[in-house]
């Protein structure tokens, strides 16, 4: 199998300094000898011209099999945009408008309640005032939530019928969205942001307005335009089992030693051995370094790559523009919970988050750099003043073990030299 990712470039070509991208190896490597990681790929890519390739480590520790340039990656939430584009490219066939409430396709959630008071038992509800619409999906404001959270009597109501970090067994994504819908939202629609299932949602928006099913829309009107081969959800019947990273889950360390380490949970990272019931639209893909970066690609060229347009770029451009109201963030906005990025100075689009003030947000970053990650510490950035794009994948559960994210931008923006 052709990996993909062959350098385009001498880094000084592109005005990034070879010596300093070292660094950004050097720091991720230390997690890995650490014994705080198993194994990581990065990509730095400027000017649509792939720079640096760094790979270290254990795709799967245990049997001693490297990071090679084709492994497989669970992406989860990464998957994420991946469905706003198919939504969007929807939007620009006419197909919706962004405020057409949801129930117009999937009625279910027509007379879903909202949540006031009480416990998971005798929740306190009351109806609607502003109906669920599609830009609520694709904005994280629709009042949908994850059970993972623990921090809200519905979320123990979504843990309660099996929705935690998976769905029950069986279930597919029209099911999955009655359940959903059976259940309070945390607040009104469009009042606040939340991350939950509404990309998920929005993935079995998209089947029914298309007709087709997730994977097959994803494989005709987006993977295959943009030459995405080796993209699905779970392994395909003729893909090799080993090409797929083991998945780990952080666990704390011993006295005198790393602050955490790891141990594989097979149990949950072997669901990602065939396709699933379940097509989720927000978490379901694996996919390889090289395929993920020309969906990247895509995004930094304006909603093109390689010959294969989905998007115009007016489109684009206003996907990646913060939505919430009055230019707020997501630390005012939102709801202090796990998410894929930071909440001090930093918006929400349309599938994407920004940064809004790079002071607030904490670090070095361009104004608009936008990006999202995964739940096993994969993530992406694309920042277009700096026209550099980055993406990393390992396979370490949660997200917020290390600071990887803050790690990848102050270490790309100290290379950048001209």
């Amino acid at each position: 199998m052709a990996s993909g990712l062959t350098l385009d470039t001498d880094p000084a070509e592109v005005g990034l300094d070879a010596g300093r991208l070292e660094r950004l190896d050097r720091r991720l490597a230390r997690w890995v000898d650490d014994g705080q990681l198993p194994g990581f790929l990065v990509t730095v890519s400027r000017h649509g011209r792939l720079a640096h390739v760094g790979r270290y480590g254990s795709r799967d520790v245990e049997n001693g099999l490297p990071v090679e340039e084709d492994t497989r990656w669970r992406i989860f939430s990464m998957t994420k945009p991946v469905t706003s584009v198919a939504a969007m490219m929807l939007y620009e066939e006419g197909a919706f408008e962004l405020t057409d409430p949801i129930a117009k396709w999937l009625p279910e959630f027509a007379e879903t309640r909202v949540y006031v008071a009480g416990s998971a038992q005798k929740p306190v509800t009351q109806p609607q005032v502003e109906p669920i619409r599609v830009r609520h999906l694709l904005t994280h404001t629709s009042g949908l939530t994850y059970g993972f959270h623990h921090a809200h009597p519905v979320d123990a109501m979504y843990r309660a019928m099996g929705h935690e970090w998976g769905t029950p067994p069986g279930v597919d994504s029209a099911e999955a969205c009655r359940q959903w819908a059976s259940v309070p939202l945390v607040f009104q629609p469009g009042s606040e942001w939340n991350y939950g299932v509404s990309t998920d949602v929005l993935g079995r928006l998209v089947e029914v307005v298309s007709g087709q099913t997730l994977d097959v829309f994803f494989a005709e009107r987006v993977f295959r335009p943009l030459g995405m081969t080796d993209t699905s959800f779970g392994l395909r019947e003729d893909d090799d089992v080993d090409s797929l990273a083991r998945l780990y889950a952080a666990v704390p360390g011993q006295p005198g030693g790393p602050a955490t380490s790891f141990a594989p949970i097979d149990a949950m990272g072997e669901a990602a051995h065939r396709k699933p019931t379940f097509l989720s639209g927000g978490g379901g893909l694996v996919s390889t370094a090289a395929d993920y970066l020309r969906f990247c690609e895509m995004l930094r060229r304006g909603g093109s790559y390689d010959g294969g347009r989905l998007l115009g770029p007016r489109t684009l451009a206003h996907m990646v523009r913060n939505h919430l109201p009055g230019n707020a963030d997501l630390e005012t906005f939102g709801r202090p919970l796990f998410a894929e990025t930071p909440l001090r100075g930093v918006g929400f689009g349309l599938g994407f988050s920004m940064v809004l003030d790079p002071a607030r947000y904490g670090g070095v970053a361009s104004v608009g750099d936008y990006s999202w990650g995964g739940a096993a510490s994969t993530a992406f950035y694309v920042d277009p003043v700096e026209d550099v794009v980055v993406s990393f994948y390992t396979q370490l559960l949660p997200s917020s073990t290390l600071p990887i994210r803050a790690y990848l931008r102050a270490l790309v923006n100290q290379s950048i030299v001209a």
